[in-house]
């Protein structure tokens, strides 16, 4: 296998996606490698929820709202529909109330909208807990089904832009012009490695010197509950999670009272996101759980404090599970790296569990460092 790119993308999860995008969008050759058939790891093991609201404030915040904007510009050509818009956040805590209302005093609350519980349960019943205190609207976010989402996102760039895409081709060496692989050598000038969550087959020196290791979450299918979901739906337990919310001050008092009454949800990294399909199946999650290597079983004691806390957040019982997995992902301290092991090579994980909702803007800035430009702010 002989052919010559200007640049070789390793890995067709979303962040190669995007980084091939930023690449073909400047009218560069791009080639994508992955080792797997079709697309199997986090990339399609997560919500599709393109998150905006909660982001962690400041250059990640940023991100999302790029990302979302490049979703919104790509989604219908791509042949991805957009399933839900928006987020509704029911709470049934004061503190977390105080929360939400810190959070809309600050830009990141700009367009959302805080109601009172009554506005809350008279603006969606079948999804408000009769505890709800207050809720959170935001209309900034978005959801696509990750299974169906990205295999067209690989399918659009090979039609629009000309994108290789190989599949069942695991990459050996990353050394520009030479990009050797088991099906062969590809030339290309520049390479981007997305490795995602495999932190050894590829410049392991780099990432194990990041810190950066694995996570492992729990997620199910549950059956069509009879009725539409408003948004994708959290609760008072993602106020301690996601950076937006939980780096205000406000967040510690929400935090102590969820240490006393929910400490064994916050110990297994539970929160709640509820999303809907076009069938009206649900996707509820997740679980947090850090080790060099995941092992591949899910705790029904931990499904159980997830499902839980939808009944608590919606005050309904879940409909019945059809189907559960699992799924891992690189985590590391600072979100995200960018690293330069070669001249002409750029090493780009996203390591916070937000790539679908980053993964646009980090393309971006991956390729724009690949050419030693400075990244729009």
């Amino acid at each position: 296998m002989t052919a010559r790119y200007d640049i070789a993308v390793v890995g067709a999860g979303v962040v190669g996606l995007a980084c091939a995008l930023a690449a073909a969008r400047r009218g560069l050759s791009v080639v994508v490698l992955d080792r797997d058939a079709q697309a199997n790891g986090a990339s399609i093991r997560n919500f599709g929820f393109v998150t905006v609201t909660g982001q962690p404030r400041g250059q990640v915040w940023g991100r999302a709202r790029r990302s979302r904007a490049v979703w919104d510009e790509i989604a219908a050509e791509a042949g991805v529909d957009v399933l839900q818009r928006g987020l509704w956040l029911p709470v049934r805590r004061p503190e977390a109330a105080a929360v939400l209302e810190a959070f809309m005093q600050t830009e990141m609350g700009e367009g959302c909208r805080l109601l009172s519980g009554a506005e809350a349960r008279a603006r969606a019943p079948e999804t408000t807990s009769p505890e709800t205190v207050a809720a959170l609207w935001s209309p900034h976010d978005l959801r696509v089904d990750s299974r169906t989402a990205i295999p067209r996102l690989a399918d659009w760039l090979s039609a629009r832009f000309g994108v290789r895409v190989l599949r069942q081709t695991a990459v050996h060496a990353v050394e520009p012009p030479r990009i050797v692989t088991a099906q062969g050598v590809i030339e290309a000038e520049r390479a981007v490695v997305c490795p995602g969550d495999d932190l050894v087959s590829l410049f392991p020196d780099r990432l194990s010197g990041a810190g950066i290791g694995r996570c492992k979450l729990q997620m199910m299918r549950l059956a069509p509950p009879g009725f539409a979901l408003p948004a994708p739906v959290m609760s008072d337990l993602g106020l301690v999670r996601y950076g937006g919310y939980a780096d205000l001050p406000e967040a510690a008092a929400l935090r102590t009272r969820l240490e006393a009454e929910q400490g064994e949800a916050l110990a297994h990294g539970v929160h709640l996101i509820a999303v809907q399909d076009a069938d009206g199946a649900l996707v509820v999650g997740d679980s947090h759980h850090d080790a060099a290597t995941p092992d591949p079983f899910a705790s029904a004691a931990v499904d159980q404090l997830i499902l839980d806390e939808w009944r608590a957040a919606t005050g309904r019982a879940p409909p019945p599970v059809v189907q559960r997995w699992t799924g891992t992902y690189a985590r590391g301290p600072e979100g995200a790296l960018i690293e330069a092991p070669h001249s002409h090579v750029r090493l780009a994980l996203i390591t916070a569990g937000n790539g679908a909702s980053t993964a646009f803007a980090f393309g971006e800035e991956v390729i724009a460092d690949l050419f030693q430009e400075t990244p729009q702010p």
